[in-house]
């Protein structure tokens, strides 16, 4: 899964793609691009064979048709462009001369040798065209699973305009153990972005979990402490032994501040209107979900500022843990600033002047091709991207909208 399609303005997530979007996007090609390879073969050896003259035998170079068919066509085209050039080596067989005599028997082993290339290019063309309408039908029951359990955000959900992306790195999967949430809620608007242990079907169960838990808890809990220990109930009770989930919650708290707890989860990362960043690193950062038996106390939130223009990004582990081939971190505090911000004067600021309140997405989708350039292909694990910024008008308010 390694192709990713481009997420867009809103809060879409982008599911990974697997290298079987390449053989699907071949099936429906209309028939003459997929004839073209197959055509020029056959007009290259007719050419080669009639320049070099009848001295020189290159029509048996034609059993190269089957084999090209196979990869190109579906199995009864595969049959008609095979015998398009078998009709074609015999014409120009007769033409040098070589179909009868003590040649006819040469000539007898190359019909039999083409005749067993196009039956293998039959089968070999059933078989693909099968495997890859299996593929396709296992990609849309996981798309469906995601839009399931991460629902795209709204591009906006109260003052708050929001991005995302999420990319699996498991073969033909959609879905993992990485998780996001924005909600908005009578307490305020509220996020969650975490990270289920393992991979598989495991996580995905653990990832349901945790996020029906928070979507429960934060309608009825008045602080964000609460809807923490709301989730470290759910994820023990659920939980099985050495399962633990890391997690980072917010609640924004117009017109300038936000509210983060940290659950060993990797810090956010605050991009200031100015261009610089800032790692919210927790002053009492507490453990994951599931393991709170092994800590005294609570969890206990922190305040920090978010001004109007600034960004705030969340992530997850395959981000951050994301290496170039000597072995090196990707530096995301260092690159995220200039990536998430190129090209806001176009995409808009907001009225006081504060910074690009739009192209959030066009943000994550920048950041995310460097992320791959950095690391010489698609992540080893999987990676979410959060990214969030106030609303220009929405933000002067002062308190939220009540859903």
């Amino acid at each position: 899964m390694r192709s990713i399609r481009p997420v867009e303005e809103v809060g879409a997530s982008a599911p990974s793609a697997a290298p079987l979007d390449d053989g699907a996007a071949l099936l429906q090609a209309p028939l003459w691009q997929r004839l073209l390879p197959v055509v020029g073969a056959i007009v290259a050896v007719c050419a080669a064979d009639l320049l070099s003259g009848r001295d020189t035998y290159l029509a048996a170079l034609m059993s190269v048709v089957p084999p090209l068919a196979a990869l190109m066509l579906y199995p009864l085209e595969v049959v008609v462009s095979s015998c398009v050039g078998l009709l074609l080596m015999v014409l120009l067989t007769h033409y040098d001369g070589l179909d009868g005599g003590e040649s006819h028997r040469l000539f007898e082993g190359t019909l039999i040798a083409y005749a067993a290339l196009t039956l293998a290019a039959v089968l070999i063309s059933y078989f693909r065209v099968v495997r890859t309408r299996d593929l396709v039908a296992v990609r849309t029951v996981a798309e469906a699973a995601q839009l399931a359990l991460l629902p795209p955000p709204e591009p906006q959900v109260g003052p708050v305009r929001v991005a995302a992306r999420y990319v699996s790195a498991a073969d033909l999967a959609q879905i993992g153990g990485d998780l996001y949430a924005v909600l908005d809620t009578p307490f305020g608007v509220r996020a969650l972005i975490g990270d289920v242990r393992g991979k598989g079907l495991p996580a995905v169960r653990m990832a349901s979990l945790v996020l029906g838990a928070f979507r429960e808890a934060v309608f009825d809990e008045p602080d964000l402490a609460g809807v923490a220990r709301r989730l470290e109930t759910s994820v023990a009770r659920h939980a099985v032994s050495g399962e633990f989930t890391t997690a980072l919650l917010a609640q924004f708290l117009p017109p300038d501040a936000v509210e983060l707890i940290h659950c060993g989860h990797v810090p956010p990362l605050r991009v200031l209107a100015d261009g610089g960043s800032v790692l919210l690193e927790p002053p009492d950062p507490w453990v994951p979900l599931g393991l709170a038996q092994l800590a005294q106390g609570g969890p206990q939130s922190w305040t920090v500022p978010f001004k109007p223009g600034d960004l705030l990004l969340f992530c997850t582990d395959g981000v951050v843990e994301a290496r170039d081939a000597s072995g090196e971190f990707y530096p995301l505090a260092e690159r995220a600033p200039a990536l998430l911000r190129a090209g806001g004067g176009q995409d808009g600021a907001d009225q006081d002047g504060g910074g690009p309140v739009d192209g959030l997405g066009a943000g994550l989708d920048r950041l995310y091709r460097d992320l791959q350039h950095y690391a010489g292909g698609a992540p080893k694990d999987d990676a979410a991207l959060l990214l969030l910024a106030w609303d220009g008008q929405e933000q002067r308010r002062d308190r939220p909208r009540v859903s």
